[in-house]
């Protein structure tokens, strides 16, 4: 049977103005874009505040796994990227507040800019939906 690709979004689409998805669902796996400080008019959230950027995005990204049938207990792998990496300790302490161990796999860059001067975290994910249900960790 052939895999099925479905847009997933919320509405309004803050993402609709710059021609991609929030998220591509195919069968059990979701690609989340990255999700940024963003309210839903395409504002930014927190403007120079770090902390507030980084739960927004965390926010955003709760909401379009969750309009994908999925959660943050589902989130296999994140790339996270902020602009300055003294927020590394402020990044480590939202993962253990908005995910579970096993904690995802991660990659953290830092980059000179984000795809708007404002923006100071951004963070993009893989989800299998039902994964968190089945969390176990192994040692090798």
């Amino acid at each position: 049977m052939p895999s099925t690709m479905q847009r997933i979004h919320t509405k309004p689409d803050p993402f609709e103005a710059f021609s991609l998805s929030q998220a591509i669902a195919v069968d059990p796996w979701i690609f989340v874009s990255g999700q940024a400080a963003l309210a839903k008019d395409g504002g930014i959230v927190g403007e120079g505040d770090f902390q507030v950027q980084a739960e927004a995005a965390f926010e955003n990204l709760s909401e379009v796994l969750q309009v994908a049938g999925s959660s943050l207990a589902d989130v296999v792998k994140v790339t996270i990227y902020v602009t300055d990496m003294q927020y590394f300790p402020a990044v480590v302490a939202l993962r253990q507040r908005y995910f579970s161990a096993p904690y995802p796999a991660d990659s953290i860059v830092q980059v000179s800019a984000l795809a708007l001067p404002e923006l100071m975290f951004e963070i993009e994910a893989v989800a299998m939906r039902g994964a968190g249900s089945a969390k176990s960790e192994g040692t090798c």
